[in-house]
């Protein structure tokens, strides 16, 4: 495998993990504070080496920064919200449709690759949309759509999150990444803000939240490092094969039903990454 295969398949890792604990601690506790209290430690950790990074960034960097930060404001609002009130083995790959806005900018871009990375890519995006279906209603159709809904807002945030940090990253990783975190996290406290909520986290939810801003923080420096070193196409795909890590943990440590389809569909997302990694 490449370098950049490996930390895509990390920044995939990452996100899998962050979005379970984010989506469970959003079940308890209100959407804004969660995002709030994770984005701020995404800040802090980041503060010792972006500052610097800042200073010495360029436009184009401070520009796509900006993009990426709003595109995971509303990707994370509608994926932890998503998550909250859906199946997370629903949700989460849904929201990994996201991939189809970097990959169609890496195709227009002259992006080429081999027959093999090829189907490992399409594999991998039918894998997702198995994987999403079909939901189990739950109270009638409204309660059944508005995860989907909000999915589907998550798909569009991401990929255009995605594609601005590659984007921003050609020119500085760092200084796109903190950028793209301060935008956030200003968002964030403007919608805690007008909530005139409280931000109130304790015991394990604090330790939750944190490690969810971690999480991301790991993520988003290893996409950008990725993107760097392979082509978007591939690292955008790998990227965004969280669901199933998801989904997987959904089932095993929370007891949810995966139906035949949904399994047959993690197990296509499996096989699609390893078809790209071979030929990448």
């Amino acid at each position: 495998m490449t370098g950049g295969v490996l930390l895509a398949l990390l920044t995939s890792a990452l996100y899998g993990v962050g979005d379970f604990v984010g989506g469970l601690v959003s079940r308890r506790r209100p959407l804004t504070s969660v995002l709030f209290v994770a984005q701020t430690a995404a800040v802090v950790l980041l503060v010792p080496r972006g500052v610097g990074a800042l200073e010495h960034a360029s436009a184009s960097s401070l520009a796509w920064g900006a993009l990426a930060g709003a595109g995971v404001a509303l990707g994370m609002a509608g994926l932890f919200r998503g998550l909250a009130i859906g199946t997370m083995g629903v949700v989460a790959p849904i929201s990994a449709l996201s991939v189809v806005i970097p990959v169609l900018a890496g195709v227009l871009s002259g992006e080429r690759f081999g027959l093999l990375v090829a189907f490992g890519l399409v594999v991998a995006v039918a894998g997702a949309v198995l994987a999403s279906g079909p939901e189990r209603r739950r109270g009638g159709d409204r309660a059944s759509l508005q995860p989907v809904v909000m999915a589907v807002l998550a798909a569009v945030g991401f990929g255009i999150a995605q594609l601005a940090i590659a984007r921003g990253s050609a020119t500085g990783v760092t200084a796109t990444v903190f950028c793209a975190n301060l935008v956030t996290w200003v968002l964030y406290a403007g919608a805690a803000a007008l909530r005139r909520a409280p931000v109130r986290m304790r015991g394990w939810d604090l330790v939750g939240a944190l490690g969810v801003g971690a999480a991301g923080v790991g993520a988003t420096l290893a996409f950008g490092t990725a993107s760097r070193a392979g082509a978007l196409t591939v690292v955008a795909v790998l990227a965004a094969l969280y669901p199933a890590i998801t989904a997987v943990l959904g089932w095993r440590l929370l007891g949810e039903h995966l139906r035949g389809i949904q399994r047959a569909g993690v197990v296509a997302v499996l096989a699609g990454v390893a078809l790209i990694a071979g030929g990448a």
